[in-house]
């Protein structure tokens, strides 16, 4: 049976993305008529869940690889501070849905964890170059360093205990970081937009095929999971927001500027501690460096999370090869993905990363004693029986064509849009969710131009977004104030204390 049926916008995968986007759209303009399509029988069961997200809530205050060193020796902290500021922006919009009574209350998604880095030997110097760096821009002003053992033992007991006092360590330390639950943030914004009118979600429902007609509107063909029956909707504008399925939804779609982009899936496993005793002896998330070779995705942490309302602690991630593009996808997802536009990119890219092709494999190919010995970098009591690997969640890194190389792979997110605005797709991976409502405003810049631009939704967007419009790496007053309007709307609380 091949039905259709239109509606204004269309909205392919329930994530962290789809959530942010739909629930923008549908404050911005309550009319709207919204149609939200997931393959998988629930909102944010892949990349949003609890146990397949980093979950850090994405800062830049503990993430190394968001801050390299040049060859001069200087910290580049333009990345850190854009997705600082970003994840400011999150705040304020996450704020205003509770102030307004459209989500359940903030402690379903959001605590306060202290974030931290944690170096050692060579590295040390580079840690306090980063933290002179950071800390002369206001954003991290309240950043703390120490090379004490002491302070340290304070800070993390887990990670010192058992340590020996002659090597040289250092770290530094943001009170005020954050352990988000997309998962649960998502699905709060998916019931308030199924309660709004001319939403309709449903589950169980594949995309199958995408197609533009000379009115510009989207053909979207879907297949119902459970009955096979195939039924046509059609949309002026089309969101794909599928996660590591994106990127085959978008070469379906056949715009020009998606031609040229392939993916390098990545998957992931966690060492989940069952011990409560070792658990409660640790309350931060604590990211290391990269080992030579690594994606910036593996870089490595020791992180306590809150998952269903209980404390849970990870370490992680092991990184492993794969051909699948989803958790709950096919082994000839990378295959599949594979066009004339992007068959020389992807091959060139994969010849200037052949060093972390084997680092993949010698991932995979980790006993559980090699596992535990790197865990015993960051926590030198750890014990096998105390820990239990799970299943995180699948990444596809972007490549995209490039003039000079062929292809490169970048790590990071990206938004991919017709020249119409028709139809857009999100590539890439972290720190996604953290910044999805800063990459949704620029979306909606970009799709809805005329809207955007109207005084109407400029005025909304600062109701919703306070400081929509200016620079809160440039406005340190403006900084203060919704930072502490919003943690006190996000009742975030004082660190748990260790034990």
């Amino acid at each position: 049976m091949n039905n259709q049926q239109h509606t204004d916008i269309i909205l392919i995968g329930a994530g962290i993305m789809s959530a942010t986007l739909g629930t923008l759209l549908k404050l911005l303009n309550p009319g709207y008529s919204i149609r939200i399509l997931e393959r998988l029988d629930k909102a944010a069961a892949e990349s949003s869940d609890a146990w397949n997200n980093a979950g850090t809530g994405h800062s830049a205050f503990c993430e190394l690889n968001y801050t390299p060193q040049k060859e001069d020796g200087s910290i580049d902290t333009s990345k850190a501070v854009k997705i600082a500021s970003s994840f400011e922006e999150s705040k304020q919009f996450w704020s205003f849905l509770i102030e307004n009574k459209l989500v359940e209350v903030p402690q379903n998604f959001i605590r306060r964890v202290p974030h931290m880095s944690f170096v050692w030997d060579d590295a040390v110097d580079y840690l306090r170059a980063r933290y002179d760096t950071l800390t002369r821009c206001h954003l991290f002003r309240d950043m703390q360093y120490s090379e004490d053992h002491e302070q340290l033992k304070q800070w993390m007991p887990l990670v010192m205990n058992g340590r020996d006092k002659s090597q040289r360590v250092a770290a530094t330390r943001m009170e005020i970081g954050t352990d988000v639950n997309f998962g649960s943030l998502t699905r709060c914004m998916f019931e308030y937009l199924q309660k709004q009118e001319n939403v309709v979600m449903q589950f169980n429902h594949e995309v199958r095929r995408l197609r533009q007609d000379r009115k510009r509107n989207w053909h979207i063909r879907v297949r119902d999971i459970a009955t096979g029956e195939r039924t046509t909707y059609t949309a002026n504008f089309v969101f794909i927001g599928a996660g590591g399925g994106a990127l085959p939804l978008l070469l379906k779609a056949g715009i020009p500027e998606g031609k040229g982009y392939g993916g390098f899936p990545v998957s992931g496993q966690w060492l989940r501690c069952k011990n409560e005793n070792v658990i409660q002896q640790h309350s931060a998330k604590v990211y290391g460096t990269a080992s030579v070779g690594s994606p910036p995705m593996s870089v490595p942490h020791l992180d306590t999370r809150w998952i269903k309302g209980k404390r849970e602690l990870l370490f992680g991630p092991y990184a492993g090869f794969t051909t699948k593009f989803l958790k709950e996808g096919s082994i000839l997802d990378l295959v599949k993905s594979i066009r004339l536009s992007n068959l020389w990119p992807m091959v060139a890219a994969g010849f200037k990363n052949i060093p972390l092709t084997k680092y993949l494999i010698n991932q995979v190919r980790l006993t559980p004693e090699a596992r535990l010995e790197y865990l015993t970098h960051y926590v030198p009591d750890a014990r096998m029986e105390d820990w239990e690997m799970e299943v995180a969640g699948q990444r596809v890194q972007v490549i995209k064509k490039d003039e000079k190389e062929g292809g490169i792979l970048e790590f990071g997110t990206e938004v991919v849009s017709a020249a119409d605005g028709t139809i857009a797709s999100l590539l890439g991976a972290s720190p996604g969710a953290s910044t999805a409502v800063s990459i949704m405003i620029n979306l909606l810049k970009r799709c809805f131009p005329n809207e955007f631009n109207s005084p109407e939704w400029q005025r909304k967007l600062k109701e919703i977004i306070p400081s929509f419009g200016e620079s809160l790496a440039e406005n340190a007053d403006l900084l203060q104030r919704l930072r502490a309007h919003t943690e006190a709307v996000l009742q975030l609380e004082q660190p748990v204390a260790v034990t």
